[in-house]
């Protein structure tokens, strides 16, 4: 877990917390778009034809330090009974398996669905950990990067608590 700024990790994979069009908004996506380099970004997205909610698709990095982006599509709250953890938890777990097709060796997550879509940060924080620890992968180095002190918070207690707690 690191405090910072995800369009600044020197990984090989970033994760961007995306929309179903790929198009590009606010939030992670849009840093991320804007570093990379925004017309690049976009045209390379729209060749994927959108993505579903709970799936992720690779592009290359551009400008960012990363050779990859994995576009997630996380799901919208909607109070947590229209399965938006098992939504989440796919996107967690498709991200790790695109990072292990092109032989990344780290990745690096943001706090995919807790800024406009609404997700409750102690709710997603549970789900990323849980699914990163329980998730087989060829990836050595994962990282969660938190944008503000309550996530990183979050984050830390997740962590140092023992598996399946």
């Amino acid at each position: 877990m690191v405090r910072g700024d995800i369009t600044a990790e020197d990984v090989d994979v970033v994760v961007n917390a995306a929309n179903p069009g790929l198009s590009g908004g606010g939030g992670v996506d849009g840093a991320i778009h804007a570093a990379a380099g925004a017309a690049e970004l976009h045209a390379a997205c729209r060749l994927l034809g959108g993505c579903a909610v709970g799936d992720a698709k690779l592009t290359p990095g551009f400008n960012l330090r990363a050779r990859y982006i994995a576009h997630a599509v996380g799901p919208l709250w909607r109070g947590g009974d229209a399965g938006e953890a098992e939504l989440l938890s796919s996107c967690y777990r498709r991200c790790l398996a695109l990072a292990d097709e092109v032989g990344a060796r780290s990745i690096a997550f943001p706090a995919i669905s807790t800024g406009v879509y609404g997700y409750p940060r102690r709710a997603a924080a549970l789900v990323a950990v849980a699914t990163l620890r329980a998730t087989p992968a060829a990836v050595e180095v994962v990282r969660l990067v938190a944008f503000d002190d309550t996530t990183a918070a979050l984050y830390r207690e997740l962590l140092a608590a023992p598996a399946g707690s």
